[in-house]
């Protein structure tokens, strides 16, 4: 997968997220069965619940480690979050009974995290990343391109870490403390969007007139 992304940097997040739901969603799936078994009367909220508190722990503590690796830091970070975030969907994917491995997951990891605006123009993409033919440009040219569009979700975390290495001369500690906070405050707004797309329609509905109440 990575000779593939280097190859077709242009298509980086797309074929990002095709490798992702196959290798990510039977896991999440397995999860949810597990708890279900467990806790019969758990409602689906719950279920969220729990996969966005871990997941946001996560995406903080791996910005934090990531936030040590010196002149690597952003490389560090985007691929731990991206990851922990797809994660994330994938698992509240299945805590409201959609099939986390199921292809159109996809989709919705792009159209979540902000890569397409819409489930039209991301399912273009990912059947264009899939017939994508032999690249026909040099291999460094191409890594950097796929550098840059696998930075295209987390661009307001990323642009400023310049900011945060000179600020950690003077506070030391304070690029872990705002990585950490920066990636969970990114991976909690995801989480929402994920319920928002995933929770039915009539248990928003309940869900907002008991928030009203």
């Amino acid at each position: 997968m990575t000779a593939r992304v280097l190859d077709h940097p242009g298509f980086a997040p797309e074929l990002l997220a095709l490798a992702a739901v196959p290798a990510l969603g039977p896991g999440a799936a397995e999860w949810a069965e597990r708890l279900r078994r467990r806790y019969p009367d758990a409602p689906a909220d719950g279920l969220a619940r729990l996969a966005t508190r871990r997941y946001v722990g996560a995406a903080a503590a791996g910005g934090a480690t990531a936030a040590l690796a010196g002149l690597f830091a952003p490389v560090a970070e985007l691929a731990s979050v991206l990851w922990t975030q797809s994660k994330l969907v994938l698992h509240l994917a299945a805590a409201y009974g959609q099939d986390p491995a199921h292809p159109d997951r996809a989709g919705d990891l792009l159209v979540l995290t902000q890569v397409h605006p819409d489930p039209e123009s991301a399912r273009a993409a990912l059947a264009a990343a899939q017939t994508a033919g032999d690249p026909a440009e040099e291999p460094w040219p191409r890594a950097a391109e796929a550098a840059w569009r696998l930075a295209a979700p987390l661009t307001a975390q990323a642009g400023g870490w310049l900011a945060l290495r000179l600020a950690s001369r003077l506070l030391p500690g304070a690029a872990v403390l705002a990585a950490a906070l920066g990636d969970s405050a990114a991976t909690e707004r995801l989480a929402a969007r994920a319920v928002a797309l995933y929770r039915p329609r009539q248990s928003q509905s309940n869900h907002s007139r008991g928030s009203s109440a």
